[in-house]
């Protein structure tokens, strides 16, 4: 078998020899059309389907629009609630109930205390002197009264005497009279005799008097202690009291503020705020609800709590009192409506928020915070 030479293109054909002599014309070859593209082969039945994104697009994006839309209004319903609500705290103004010069300063700003724990003390020697003199006081009136008992044994005696002053009298006038009778004796004689009956009567009189009177400064009265002496033990107590009120401490535990006016050395009056004690143990919320959010709202119902100062924190709480007037009520200036020109705004009306957990943060009073009510039922 021969061997096959490799395929070549076929050679293009040839124009036929002319003739000699002859000139002869070669036809110019046509230029080369643009080629046709194949036609697009037929799309089929599986690519006209939509992909699975486009059918959740289609599907997906409708249905959680209705569902979120259904949601919001099935429980936009069933709670109210308010930004315009802030953290409270009971607040005390602590002040010396007695004036003096200040000695000691026990707390700083920002301190948490105890209750009982020493804030500051005023100097308390003007008041133990006061002790000092109440305690003199004391003894003059007992001594007083031993000089009332030993005029009372007096008054006694005195008594005594009046009695045998008299008797002596009364015998020698019935004498004087015997003898008047029988006119052994003077006109004279028998009158001096009565007379001086007359006199011891008066004296014994006289004599009784002083005793009553030395009674009646030594009674007791129903305290079984005299007036005198229950009086400078009283004016004693006070000023122990009075001693005992320099030194000021903490009605109630709590962080100290504005502690900045007690200074050493200076001089506090009697009644003046010095220091406020700030109660961090028992924080609330104040919601200041509209009037038409009240319609559902209930003593004792659930509530949620978010702070402006610390995002992400929710803590439970419940519906604790809900005020009694709005807002507006209790201000400095209530408004007056009684106007040609008056227009109707939505009062605001507080509402007490307790809190049902402790917080993870620290309160501070007068923080912003966000409140919502379940009034669901």
């Amino acid at each position: 078998m021969d061997q096959l030479s490799p395929s070549r293109p076929p050679a293009a054909p040839t124009a036929p020899a002319a003739p000699t002599g002859e000139e002869v014309s070669v036809p110019k070859a046509k230029p080369k059309a643009d080629p046709v593209p194949p036609a697009p082969e037929a799309e089929t039945d599986e690519a006209r389907k939509p992909g699975w994104r486009t059918r959740l697009l289609m599907f997906g994006v409708p249905l959680a629009l209705l569902v979120g839309g259904g949601w919001y209004w099935l429980t936009s319903g069933g709670a109210v609630s308010t930004d315009n609500a802030y953290v409270q705290m009971d607040k005390v103004s602590i002040a010396a109930e007695v004036g003096g010069r200040i000695t000691e300063v026990a707390v700083r700003d920002g301190q948490m205390v105890d209750k009982g724990q020493l804030l500051f003390r005023i100097d308390g020697e003007p008041y133990a002197l006061t002790v000092a003199q109440a305690n003199a006081a004391i003894d003059a009136a007992k001594v007083n009264v031993g000089n009332l008992s030993a005029s009372l044994a007096a008054t006694g005696v005195d008594i005594k005497a009046a009695q045998e002053a008299v008797g002596f009298a009364e015998s020698n006038f019935a004498r004087q009279a015997a003898l008047m009778e029988k006119g052994f004796t003077t006109k004279a004689a028998y009158d001096a005799s009565k007379h001086a009956v007359e006199q011891a009567r008066a004296g014994l009189a006289q004599a009784r008097a002083d005793a009553a009177e030395a009674r009646a400064k030594l009674a007791t009265g129903g305290s079984g202690v005299n007036p005198e002496v229950e009086s400078a033990k009283v004016q004693r107590a006070q000023a122990q009291v009075n001693l005992g009120r320099t030194e000021v401490r903490a009605p109630s535990a709590g962080r100290i503020a504005q502690s900045d006016r007690l200074q050493l050395g200076q001089m506090m009056v009697a009644g003046l705020p010095a220091v406020t004690l700030v109660d961090t143990l028992h924080p609330y919320v104040e919601a200041n609800f509209k009037e038409t959010d009240l319609a559902d709202m209930r003593v004792g119902q659930r509530a949620e709590i978010r702070f402006d100062a610390y995002p992400g924190l929710k803590v439970r709480g419940h519906v604790e009192s809900i005020g009694a007037g709005t807002g507006s009520e209790f201000s400095v200036l209530p408004a007056q409506n009684a106007t040609g020109n008056w227009v109707k705004v939505t009062q605001r009306v507080p509402v007490r928020i307790a809190f049902d957990e402790t917080p993870s943060r620290d309160m501070i009073a007068g923080l912003s915070a966000d409140v919502k009510v379940i009034t669901a039922k």
